[in-house]
């Protein structure tokens, strides 16, 4: 296995029996939502953050990857998640939250609700046109890491994307949007007004074909792309912390009220 790079290794934290699921972005590491799972894991949460296949190692060691193999890992830590929690929370950052939202659609009730941040489920329609026969004359295309607003924050990620990746991202979108309307549970998305990377209007497909009814859509306006390291980043930690804390509390069941003559 190659050496991962100082700062993309992945996250853990055992807590309570509510467990959080997060998913990092494409070409990203674990790095760009440490600070988000960390606050998660202070919050007493049972926390997992995985580094991808391919991921924060050298851009060379993605071209040997799938969208498949991204998936199955994040797969992986939801069932582990569950042994080991009753319920679990699925979040996640650009392509992320495409993962996040497939898993909810895939595992129905074993997702108890999703947080996404600016969410991608498009691909460019030139690049895309393109991939099919450039993935083979062309090994790799410049990175799209570190779209932050914030002055001395960076992105841990590659500069370089390589072209067969991104092909497999491609083909990513186009499975999972079929299967946007099995995802059913309670949804909070975040999206920054200002995204150099992901189009607006990638949320607002993923509002428009979810089936969920509990939806909460929040518009980050001082933040990029990367708006878990950004000017907003603690918005998104205390908001996701409320949805996870209300959607926690209407799961537990009511507690029992006797009357003092009840007793022995």
């Amino acid at each position: 296995m190659p050496p991962i790079l100082p700062g993309a290794e992945p996250f853990r934290r055992d807590g309570s029996a509510t467990g959080v699921l997060l998913c990092h972005g494409f070409t990203g590491t674990p790095q760009c939502l440490r600070p988000w799972a960390e606050d998660l894991a202070r919050h007493g949460l049972t926390v997992s953050l995985p580094l991808l296949p391919g991921h924060g190692t050298r851009w060379e060691d993605m071209a040997m990857t799938s969208w498949e193999d991204w998936y199955a890992t994040v797969d992986r830590e939801l069932r582990l998640l569950s042994q080991r929690c009753d319920q679990v929370f699925v979040c996640g950052l650009s392509m992320g939250g495409t993962l996040a939202l497939r898993l909810a659609a895939l595992h129905g009730n074993a997702v108890r609700g999703v947080v996404v941040v600016n969410p991608a489920i498009t691909f460019p329609r030139l690049p895309g046109y393109l991939l099919p026969v450039g993935r083979f004359l062309v090994r790799s295309a410049p990175g799209i890491v570190s779209d932050i607003a914030k002055e001395g924050r960076h992105e841990l990620g590659y500069d370089r994307v390589p072209t067969r990746a991104a092909y497999a991202l491609r083909d990513f979108f186009r499975v999972t949007r079929p299967e946007l309307p099995k995802v059913t549970q309670p949804l909070l998305l975040l999206r920054s007004r200002a995204d150099h990377v992901v189009p607006p209007a990638d949320s607002a497909l993923v509002l428009s074909r979810v089936s969920s009814v509990d939806v909460t859509e929040t518009v980050l306006e001082n933040s990029f792309h990367v708006a878990t390291l950004d000017h907003d980043a603690e918005r998104i930690f205390a908001d996701s912390r409320g949805f996870i804390d209300r959607l926690t509390a209407e799961r537990e069941p009511a507690p029992t009220v006797r009357s003092a003559s009840d007793g022995a």
